[in-house]
């Protein structure tokens, strides 16, 4: 019989096995076209299990939300580009950062909140809510970045730093629409690019053409 230690392990792996089910099936399929016995047998539980965690489906949703947010927020805080001291290079070193995460398949480097608020703001509440909070709450790193740049201008902008980090964050959750729509990361990376000129003219830096990397990822384009 398992102590009480290894039962709370294995509730907390079910947990998370779920939860990273979520993070693929979501994107891949969308929120209505995942069913919750599909989760479970992708995270190789039962579905007893699946509401010894959950409520509900939208619970799950709910908590997803989070789960990615909180995934991503790690993934960034480590990037090398956090260290830079200037902070529009910070702010162009991470719209490239999201060019170069641009490859393999599409539901690998999509947005589950951009793709699950999409679909539910208007029927789950909830979800929506969550998303919302998640998507504002990364636009908020960006938004630290562009109050310190906006310092090192000569004089103070028609736009806030609030409104530039969240057309930021709009352009890179179109990038992903656009990419879904013709199942191809080609016009997302395009996207990006005039999204890093138009970064790099605001604050008068050089505008400098797409990587080696980016430019060989439209010469196997899918």
């Amino acid at each position: 019989m398992k102590n009480k230690s290894q039962a709370k392990a294995a509730s907390q792996s079910a947990r998370g096995k779920l939860l990273d089910a979520a993070l693929h099936a979501i994107r891949e399929k969308g929120y209505a076209g995942t069913s919750v016995d599909e989760l479970c047998a992708a995270a190789g539980v039962t579905k007893g299990a699946f509401f010894h965690h959950f409520s509900s489906k939208e619970q799950l949703a709910v908590m997803a939300a989070d789960y990615f947010s909180n995934r991503a927020a790690v993934m960034f805080s480590e990037e090398p580009h956090r260290l830079l001291p200037d902070p529009v290079d910070r702010l162009l070193a991470y719209i490239d950062q999201r060019g170069e995460w641009m490859q393999g398949e599409l539901p690998e480097y999509t947005c589950l909140l951009g793709t699950m608020v999409q679909e539910t703001y208007e029927t789950h509440p909830a979800i929506r809510e969550a998303c919302r909070k998640a998507i504002f709450d990364h636009a908020g790193w960006l938004e630290a970045d562009i109050r310190e740049a906006i310092l090192g201008l000569n004089t103070q902008p028609e736009w806030t730093a609030e409104s530039l980090a969240a057309h930021i964050t709009s352009v890179v959750q179109g990038a992903f629409i656009l990419a879904k729509a013709q199942y191809s990361w080609h016009v997302a990376i395009e996207s990006l690019d005039h999204l890093r000129r138009y970064v790099a003219m605001l604050f008068a830096r050089p505008i400098k053409t797409p990587t080696g990397t980016r430019r060989a990822k439209r010469n196997v384009m899918a």
